[in-house]
């Protein structure tokens, strides 16, 4: 078995890898990190969630939470590779972290419970990476649990997650008695002695010997079926050599036809080397994945992972502290060192480099430059925000910035003395610009100031951290959750003129619109209409092109408040039917602005219905609660979907409105002796059965 190098790393691009550990709240993300620390030599001492003694889970709340808050970077040696590791949130309420993280990976470690198997945001966090085009290998881990089946945990991956399964270890033993896996490429033994953190390597055992056959048997056809040379050596030879399994397995982890999938027991430190050797082995490097593209004047440009090229990288952390502030980059292309300038290409600004750190969570270690692949903490620009572009001013390029989720609640917060306000104001300018999922705006008709996130923890933590970080006491209002309008029965032939005329060019427009709902998209999870699309209809040049995408503009302005409560319009098409100008007084300004009014005469003159933000919710009980649990669930207008019965527990799933869910974690605390736990997941809007009826909602 391969250990870890203390040699100097040389560090080329072929070996790095820039990877994330992904899964869902609970499932072992944490240990698994720090066991990769432990075998690499990186640290000394295993660290432990329980005891609040990990490094990535640095952050008093986190160790007093026992969850994973905050993305932390770590990095560490394997086998001549420098693996720079990201170790992500679970809970859904941090889902824009692993946005953010997923954006400047190549490739993911997807972490699953043995006896859980894929859950709500590991289903969540699988299809983000999709999304981003991240390769990945699973690792089934807590085999030593009671309950524990790696068969059970493949087959709901292979269900719900629907890549390949390529299975290539036996488990050694089953629940307390697992002690090690069987290599099914070479065919050898690895077993992890009780009390000894090295593994032993030997044969397959005899019980095993023909289940181990069988099992390399079925990997040779899955593999077969995917790869065309496993095929032909698979049709020649009637079976597929070490050798060309393992090209196979990287090919389709690569192009994502296919996962490969290892067990252990993280907590054990089981299983942790040949996780690693998977990851070098099968996971990309930096000059694996497609060159990255940007813009520039207008122009769409690719710039390679060649250290040589022009600096290019990507802020996707900022770590705001009162001693400094850290500006956490993945470097794309090029090379960058202490005192270079560089160019925030979307601000326009030049920013100097002071240090440039080597991060291991909280500790870092000074670098004198940074080069294409690798990821590093900079000290010294002073408004890079997450998102933005850092490149060699001579050669600017302007990058693709991680997606933002829209928050959906809202809480009212205020200093408790009024000498602390500017220092509140301080305070959650430093959060925001830490979390772009956290918006702070001032209420223009209560003068509140309202802070609105991704879940009630969300708020939760940003408020805990305002406490602890600035000593300020901060008073709390009701969280609110941001509601949508949509139109359930338009109107036709909705004819508007605008003509303003007061001395000089006038306005002339007049525009006539419809106004229908938009179809539900089937594919969404709750079938409710979202989005807004717009077309035209008008013939023989009565409104030019040029004004049509005005009055599309002017439509858009007025979709970001609704005649019921001021919430966002969604779920409407409007069609431009018709229309007039004026040789003189008509212009784009015009245009935009009729249809603006328009639009919101005709939403008043519709039908329209209130969305509210609706989660899925999973709820792990013990068997004697179901009825109380259920009940609740009925009560807070849960619609219960499923069902299942684990070892010692049962698994409900419901669909219900998020605002029922505030304060639910301490009744479900009290309902079941402490013993229930529930995991949220969004599934978007559905028609609220009234503005009063469902909690206060944002305006």
């Amino acid at each position: 078995m391969r250990t870890h190098l203390d040699r100097h790393l040389t560090n080329p691009l072929t070996a790095v890898r820039n990877l994330g550990i992904l899964a869902h709240v609970d499932a072992g993300k944490t240990t698994v990190t720090e066991r990769i620390l432990y075998v690499t030599g990186t640290t000394h001492k295993r660290g432990e969630v329980h005891d609040g003694t990990t490094v990535t889970d640095f952050d008093s709340q986190e160790r007093d939470r026992g969850i994973t808050i905050f993305a932390a970077a770590v990095s560490c040696a394997w086998d001549g590779h420098r693996i720079n590791l990201i170790d992500t949130p679970g809970h859904v309420d941090f889902s824009d972290e692993v946005e953010r993280s997923l954006r400047v990976l190549d490739g993911a470690i997807a972490v699953f419970d043995a006896v859980a198997g894929v859950e709500p945001q590991s289903e969540s966090v699988w299809r983000r990476a999709d999304r981003h085009g991240v390769p990945r290998i699973a690792f089934v881990n807590k085999l030593d649990r009671a309950g524990a089946d790696l068969d059970t945990a493949v087959e709901s991956i292979r269900e719900r997650l629907h890549p390949a399964p390529l299975v290539v270890q036996l488990p050694i033993g089953t629940e307390d008695a697992f002690t090690g896996v069987v290599d099914l490429l070479r065919m050898r033994s690895l077993v992890w002695a009780d009390g000894s953190d090295t593994v032993e390597e030997g044969p397959v055992p005899e019980a095993l010997r023909q289940e181990a056959e069988r099992r390399r048997g079925l990997l040779e056809e899955a593999v077969s079926e995917l790869h065309p040379a496993a095929l032909e050596e698979f049709c020649a030879r009637s079976t597929v050599s070490a050798a060309t399994l393992a090209t196979a397995l990287r090919d389709l982890t690569r192009t994502g036809e296919g996962v490969v999938v290892l067990c252990g027991s993280a907590y054990r430190n089981r299983g942790i080397e040949p996780l690693l050797d998977a990851a070098v082995a099968y996971l990309p490097s930096p000059l694996d994945v497609p060159a990255v593209r940007g813009t520039h004047g207008g122009t769409v440009q690719e710039r390679a992972a060649d250290p040589a090229a022009p600096f290019a990288g990507l802020v996707f952390k900022v770590n705001a502290t009162a001693t400094g502030r850290l500006t956490y980059v993945r470097v794309y292309s090029g090379t960058v060192g202490k005192g270079e300038a560089v160019r925030d290409v979307g601000a326009g600004r030049t920013e100097r480099i002071g240090r440039i750190l080597r991060v291991q969570a909280d500790r870092y270690a000074e670098l004198e430059r940074a080069v294409a692949g690798d990821i590093v903490a900079l000290i010294g620009p002073k408004s890079a925000r997450a998102g933005a572009t850092l490149s060699a001013a001579t050669a600017p390029l302007l990058l693709e910035p991680p997606a933002v989720a829209d928050p959906v609640v809202s809480v009212a917060v205020e200093a408790r003395r009024s000498t602390d306000t500017d220092r509140l104001v301080s305070a959650l300018a430093r959060l925001v610009e830490e979390d772009p999922s956290l918006v702070v705006r001032t209420d223009s008709e209560t003068g509140q100031t309202v802070l609105s996130g991704m879940g009630e923890l969300h708020l939760e933590v940003a408020v805990e951290k305002i406490r602890r970080a600035h000593g300020l006491e901060i008073g709390v209002g009701r969280p609110k959750v941001a509601c949508r309008e949509t139109v359930v029965r338009g109107v036709s032939g909705l004819v508007h003129r605008h003509v303003k005329q007061d001395g000089g060019a006038g306005q002339f427009a007049h525009v006539v619109l419809d106004v229908e709902p938009l179809e539900a998209d089937p594919s969404g999870a709750d079938g409710s209409p979202t989005g807004f699309a717009f077309r035209s209809t008008v013939v023989g040049g009565r409104v030019p092109q040029e004004y049509v995408r005005a009055v599309e503009a002017g439509c858009r302005d007025a979709l970001a408040e609704g005649p019921l409560g001021g919430h966002p319009v969604t779920g409407l098409r409007v069609t431009l039917t018709d229309g007039a100008t004026h040789p003189k007084d008509s212009s784009e300004m015009a245009f935009r602005t009729a249809g603006r009014l328009a639009l919101r005469e005709a939403l008043r003159a519709s039908a329209m219905v209130l969305l509210e933000p609706v989660v899925e919710v999973t709820v792990t009980v013990p068997a004697d609660a179901v009825g109380g649990v259920l009940g609740d669930l009925a009560a807070r207008r849960g619609r219960v979907s499923g069902s299942l019965t684990r070892v010692g527990a049962t698994v409900i799933t419901a669909t219900v409105p998020l605002a029922e869910l505030f304060g639910y974690a301490t009744r479900l605390r009290s309902r079941t002796q402490g013993r229930g736990v529930f995991t949220t997941r969004p599934t978007g809007y559905a028609p609220a059965p009234s503005p009063a009826s469902h909690g206060t909602p944002a305006r």
